[in-house]
């Protein structure tokens, strides 16, 4: 079967199997607190495997997302290189010459040094899309696509951040429906 084929088999509609924003969402999302560092904002994404998270105040309250994306153009635009004279440098002397290679062939190297002591208030979106526990479905998905995001997240009554529902998490709870379902 080629692919002309298999795009035109006729195919059950699909069916989102959830009814609100409680039964779609991931429970108790991994978040950053507005005041850690861009390098613990870095390994915490990182050894997660996570591409963002929520960055929440110490009342639980989401105030921004900080993204992978968001610590790159960081660095790229605090990055100061270190002047010779700096101790910094003589540190990484050692390195300069590599056995086996002519002489020199490393001589402009550039060290550089990242602020990665600013925090993460700072640097993240301000902007948190939420929707509540009781939150049709069919709104989540419908404020996916309206605000072009991959994520909302999800707050109690108490604007808490309980949940977030992910794209990935629309596409787990769509079914087949078949002619016998009601």
């Amino acid at each position: 079967m080629n692919l002309s084929q298999v795009c035109t088999l006729e195919r059950p509609p699909l069916l989102l199997k959830a009814r609100t924003a409680d039964d779609l969402m991931s429970p108790n999302p991994v978040s950053l607190r507005e005041t850690a560092t861009a390098r613990e904002a870095a390994c915490f994404l990182t050894e997660r495997g996570i591409s963002a998270a929520p960055v929440i105040n110490e009342a639980g309250a989401p105030v921004g997302v900080l993204s992978q994306t968001d610590l790159v153009v960081h660095a790229r635009e605090k990055i100061d290189s270190l002047t010779k004279s700096e101790s910094y440098v003589e540190d990484f002397s050692e390195f300069a010459e590599v056995p086996g290679e002519p002489k020199g062939v490393w001589s402009g190297l550039n060290v550089e040094r990242v602020d990665d002591k600013a925090l993460v208030r700072d640097l993240m979106t301000p902007t948190v899309f939420t929707v509540r526990l009781d939150a049709p479905s069919a709104q989540v998905v419908e404020d996916m696509l309206a605000l072009r995001v991959h994520r909302l997240f999800v707050v109690d009554d108490g604007g808490v951040l309980v949940g977030v529902v992910t794209a990935t998490d629309v596409l787990r709870r769509l079914e087949a429906k078949l002619d016998d379902d009601a």
